[in-house]
């Protein structure tokens, strides 16, 4: 992937990505949740699906950098041109975290600076939380 202006959904991804990455382990339940949110969201409707790899690689090499998160924000939020893509980002993230039911105290702090670094705000941001912890709540079978 070229060196740096991303569209909408590659800044996406990349959010997701970082989100998975957070805690430098990224369980099956998160790749398969990123993989679900491409294939049925609306905003990766006409989405190269093909690209994804790409992108994805581009995200987890900019982590091995100096500095490497701070790059890879730069090149998300100029992508998200509005507060609702600001949002959409932020739970995408959220749900990502969600998906394998356990939250570090590392995602925790990436979601901290990913809501300052998009600008968004606390109420926003704790009903996208609660939202992302009611989808992803497990029914556990007493039997």
């Amino acid at each position: 992937m070229p060196n740096h202006k991303l569209s909408p959904q590659a800044a996406l991804i990349y959010t997701m990505v970082l989100a998975a990455a957070a805690d430098r382990d990224m369980t099956d339940g998160e790749l398969r949740a990123i993989e679900e949110m491409i294939v049925f969201l609306p905003a990766f409707r006409d989405f190269d699906i093909a690209s994804i790899a790409g992108i994805a690689s581009d995200c987890t090499d900019l982590l091995t950098k100096e500095n490497g998160l701070d790059i890879a924000f730069a090149r998300i939020k100029p992508a998200l041109a509005t507060s609702r893509l600001h949002e959409c980002a932020y739970a995408l993230a959220c749900d990502i975290m969600a998906a394998d039911g356990m939250v570090s105290q590392e995602e925790l702090r990436f979601l901290e600076l990913l809501r300052d670094e998009l600008e968004v705000g606390r109420l926003a941001a704790a009903a996208i939380e609660r939202g992302a912890r009611a989808r992803f709540t497990r029914i556990d079978n007493p039997h």
